[in-house]
């Protein structure tokens, strides 16, 4: 077995399952050390990450993402790592009694320093001396007694909270201390193998009310870097009414979201997802109103021939106009005068909508109108000019 211990000094006792949460993407196996530590067996990770080096280099950088000084050591078993993280790494011979987290009186007195100066002792007179508790945890770290873990079960709902060294009295400036919990979250759903589709920053003010900012996603998400992206598009429209202390972050509601596999012969899922982040950035920058989809609907009068919907949530319909429809429509006809036209095609009769109370009975034409190739018609008597093919 290989397993990785991360030494987290002066971490808050709060902030410990948060990070045991994170590290499940590493590996499903993370057990608590409390006060400040973890232990990760990593053996099934090794072939994913390629070497130990690797996998070490991926949880520095993660460390160092989310904000928290930590010291990894690696060994071939859990308390050996523990220790060794506890030590800065050093070889195990070489630890300072200290790492060991017991009374060092005695055997500073009998001039014993380090973990191989202890190991070198008579076992029996040791555990005569300092009781067989010593003796197991000492075989724990050699490998010659088992140490069963109880490994950390993710959440199925993410909740966190960061105060912050000051107060921030620009809503901007608040996506670099939000970027930590957000890390903290995508390393959450990536041991979870699942996405959002929403989260909700709540903001601390200094008169100690609090504000929530809903972010929402166009198709699940869980990669920090688009969390990150569409959270400063939302906090760009915001203007805080008083400042901020502390930030918390939560999300729930995760949904499947597997790795996407890329195509061949082009890459329509990727496209998609693209799309997808497009269309939520101007969401979160315009607001969800302002930014929609629409799709044909299948009624023959124009201006109920489409259906407004949200992006991606489209509704086909197999329905064929029985004549030609312009591109462009006017919000309301124009009337126009009979001799500005020169009818070229048509008619085409629309009786219906007796159904809903808006009842249409119109001869439509195509006709020149000017320079403009214009889609016209007649009602009781009097021209109208509904929209334009060019």
């Amino acid at each position: 077995m290989f397993w990785v211990a991360l030494h987290f000094p002066g971490l808050p006792a709060t902030m410990l399952a948060p990070l045991a949460a994170w590290a499940c993407q590493f590996t499903p196996k993370v057990a608590l050390e409390p006060p400040e530590a973890l232990l990760l067996e990593v053996e099934g990770s090794l072939r994913y990450f390629g070497s130990p080096d690797a996998l070490l280099a991926a949880l520095e950088r993660g460390c160092a993402e989310l904000g928290f000084r930590a010291s990894l050591a690696a060994a071939p078993s859990s308390r050996a790592a523990l220790w060794r993280a506890r030590g800065a790494g050093l070889a195990l011979e070489e630890l300072p009694l200290e790492v060991l987290r017991v009374d060092t009186a005695f055997f500073a007195a009998i001039g014993i320093s380090t973990l191989g100066e202890l190991l070198a002792l008579p076992r029996d007179g040791l555990a005569e001396r300092c009781g067989p508790e010593l003796i197991d945890e000492l075989d724990q770290a050699l490998g010659r007694l088992p140490e069963p873990r109880e490994f950390f079960v993710p959440p199925e709902r993410f909740s966190a909270e960061l105060e912050l060294p000051g107060e921030v009295a620009h809503a901007e400036a608040l996506l670099f201390a939000a970027r930590r919990l957000l890390a903290q979250l995508a390393g959450l759903l990536a041991a979870r193998q699942a996405g959002v589709r929403a989260f909700t920053l709540t903001l601390a003010h200094h008169d100690r009310s609090r504000s929530a900012v809903q972010v929402q996603f166009a198709s699940p998400a869980r990669d920090a870097e688009r969390l990150s992206v569409l959270l400063r598009e939302k906090l760009a429209t915001i203007v805080l009414a008083q400042p901020v202390e502390a930030i918390a972050l939560d999300a729930g509601d995760f949904v499947p979201l597997g790795a996407l596999s890329r195509g061949l012969f082009g890459d329509r899922v990727a496209e998609a997802e693209q799309w997808a982040e497009l269309v939520e950035r101007l969401q979160a920058r315009l607001g969800r109103d302002a930014v929609y989809g629409v799709t044909p609907f299948p009624d023959h009068r124009p201006e109920y021939a489409w259906r407004r919907v949200e992006p991606g949530d489209w509704d086909a319909h197999d329905f064929v106009q029985p004549g030609p429809r312009p591109a462009w429509l006017l919000a309301a006809p124009r009337r126009v005068s009979e001799t500005e036209l020169v009818l070229i095609a048509g008619p085409e009769r629309l009786a219906c909508g007796w159904w809903d109370g808006d009842e249409t009975r119109r001869d439509y034409f195509v006709a020149e109108l000017g320079r403009s190739l214009a889609w016209v018609y007649r009602e009781q008597g009097t021209w109208y000019a509904h929209g334009f093919f060019a």
